[in-house]
């Protein structure tokens, strides 16, 4: 599946278990998207509102596609946006990439079905990346932070006590983490010298804040980490103090603002977690799973791009993955 995983429960008692094959349990991922919930938490405690269009935030981009796109419907992916675009490509061909440049580039990737003024409840959903990239970016400008991933510090890493177990690269560096030591390796990638290894993996991300994070990808965490970051949105759920929007269920699929539900079949999310469950999936193999009835939260941490995306057997074990860790959460096994 993976020459590394880290894997984790928090159980209805609210006790934690994390186990490791390949890496030590106290070793950081790549965490991918799973970055983007991290990112609605941080514009939830902010006190952005995010009924606001992006231009309010990044003025530069008025008269773009994006721009009176409201910041909720971005992270809902309902903005009409491609899924992704290739601005990282002047990188693979030896050169630069412009920021600025490349922020209008991805607020102007309308999709060709997406016709007209932006409705109210948003165009028909795509998981989009760029979207994210924007919100990011908007949230920063707010908190007056680098980049997203400087604001997921300020806002919800540092709360939950976790500066030296989750956070960018630039972050955790500051933390006196050794990341490249300590990180799962990536993938191997001629462009970029070789194995990625406490760098962020994705292209987009890589181009547009390097060794900080965009609103899309750029977290490292360990699995304990990222259980106790679940623990907090479950928590925040329980106590009714999550606001609505974050994870109200949307017409057209099963995405939301942050996070994605469970697909009715098939899901990756497996069998034995229930139907009101929600979470994230990250490129590089990780995945967050929370289940507010059963009060379960579900980790998994791989680095199944290594040495090649191409890898892609996790599709395949996510599910029984997901189904054995929830079964030791709930029977007790795991603390008898």
């Amino acid at each position: 599946m993976a020459p590394s995983c880290a894997v984790g429960f928090v159980a209805p008692d609210g006790s934690r278990l994390t186990a490791a094959h390949g890496e030590p349990e106290d070793a950081f991922f790549d965490l991918a998207s799973v970055t983007k919930p991290m990112t609605a938490l941080a514009v939830v405690e902010s006190g952005l509102d995010p009924a606001r269009p992006l231009v309010d935030f990044l003025p530069e981009l008025a008269g773009t596609a994006a721009a009176p796109v409201p910041i909720e419907l971005l992270l809902a992916h309902r903005a009409g946006l491609r899924a992704t675009y290739p601005i990282c490509a002047p990188l693979v061909a030896g050169g630069d990439v412009d920021p600025a440049r490349a922020l209008a580039t991805l607020a102007n990737a309308r999709r060709p079905d997406a016709i007209g003024p932006c409705p109210p409840e948003g165009f028909a959903p795509l998981y989009s990346d760029a979207g994210y990239v924007l919100a990011g970016e908007a949230l920063a400008r707010f908190v007056g932070a680098r980049d997203a991933g400087e604001a997921i510090e300020q806002l919800v890493v540092r709360p939950l006590e976790l500066g030296s177990a989750l956070g960018t690269a630039r972050g955790l560096e500051a933390e006196g983490i050794a990341l490249i030591a300590r990180a799962a390796p990536t993938e191997v990638v001629s462009w970029r010298g070789g194995t990625i290894r406490g760098r962020v993996h994705d292209e987009t991300a890589w181009a547009l804040t390097r060794e900080g994070g965009s609103g899309h990808a750029g977290m490292f965490g360990t699995a304990d980490a990222v259980l106790r970051f679940g623990a907090d949105v479950l928590a925040r759920l329980d106590a009714r103090t999550l606001p609505e929007w974050v994870l109200r269920e949307r017409p057209g699929g099963t995405l939301r603002a942050g996070f994605d539900g469970k697909s009715p079949e098939g899901s990756s999310a497996g069998t034995r977690i229930g139907p009101r469950a929600f979470g994230h999936l990250g490129f590089t193999g990780t995945s967050l799973w929370i289940d507010p009835d059963a009060q379960v939260v579900l980790v998994v941490l791989t680095n199944r791009v290594h040495p090649t995306r191409d890898h892609v057997a996790i599709r395949i074990a996510r599910p029984w993955i997901h189904d054995a860790l929830f079964e030791l959460a709930v029977s007790g096994r795991s603390r008898s």
